[in-house]
């Protein structure tokens, strides 16, 4: 059983359950009648969104200031959307991302234009976050009736990996960007044009987001092959080593050093490219 504290619209309810602290509940008409103050059942077809504690938004929700009950709306059935995908999101993004939404359509509003930098590697690293993101951009028409960008698609992309990799979206946005830059490192190392929709050149770029991944998880390398690059591709592993160090002075961390190697082979496919 829980109670209403507010009733933010004909469709979302924020409750308070005995034990488990505060939700937002979602599902078409379950605010109908409804007054804060009221007992209620669970709830047929209402999904439940558990606040993360400590969460200031959460006094916020329904406010002057406060997120808008549509956009919780429009970031719970993209939520849905995901689950069709992936297995095991968290609700925890549902605020991140109606506040997100929420700033989205006030940019279509003012006709204000954000870039993103980084579609090309989104599209490499989370392709089937992003391919959701493109797809709930009807969601928010039908709701809210803004338009987002696929750059703001993209933004929404990082969102729904961080409901899946539990990390925060700034970890990975300054992951991503880590990845772009090092990328642009590696071009100038190489003192060529890299073939960008190349199978390898997609290898090296995802190769690069799990080093920074494996270095936050504190994982090791299970194979060293810094001898053997060494010896047989000297040019890769210079450049895998000058990568890495920057990796390392971006991320303020060190890298295992069975990753040069590692990272090394992948280079060593790109530069053989034709």
């Amino acid at each position: 059983m829980c109670q209403i504290l507010k009733v933010l619209n004909n469709n979302a309810l924020l409750v308070k359950w005995k034990h488990d602290g505060e939700s937002i509940l979602l599902g078409r008409g379950i605010g109908f009648g409804r007054r804060s103050g009221d007992y209620l059942e669970e709830i047929d077809g209402a999904k439940e969104y558990a606040l993360v504690s400590g969460d200031r938004r959460n006094v916020e929700i329904g406010t002057e200031n406060g997120i808008e009950p549509i956009y919780l709306e429009a970031a719970g059935r993209i939520i849905e959307e995901a689950e069709m995908v992936f297995d095991g999101i968290s609700s925890d993004i549902l605020l991140s991302l109606a506040d997100h939404i929420a700033f989205a359509a006030r940019r279509d509003k003012e006709k204000i234009f954000v870039s993103n930098p980084f579609i090309p590697d989104i599209k490499v690293l989370f392709g089937k976050e992003y391919a959701i993101a493109l797809k709930c951009r009807e969601i928010i028409k039908e709701l809210t009736d803004y338009e987002i960008s696929d750059d703001e698609a993209g933004f929404i992309a990082l969102h729904i990996h961080s409901g899946l990799s539990h990390e925060q979206v700034s970890d990975t946005l300054q992951a991503t960007q880590t990845v772009n830059l090092s990328m642009q490192l590696l071009k100038e190392l190489a003192g060529k044009e890299l073939d960008t929709d190349s199978l390898a050149y997609t290898r090296v770029l995802s190769h690069l987001y799990y080093v920074i991944m494996r270095s936050r998880a504190g994982e090791a390398v299970n194979i060293d092959l810094n001898d053997f690059m060494e010896r047989t591709y000297p040019e890769a592993m210079v450049i895998a080593g000058k990568i890495c160090e920057y990796i390392e002075n971006k991320i303020n961390s060190r890298l295992d050093r069975m990753e040069t190697g590692y990272l090394a082979v992948h280079i060593q496919r790109l530069l053989a490219e034709k």
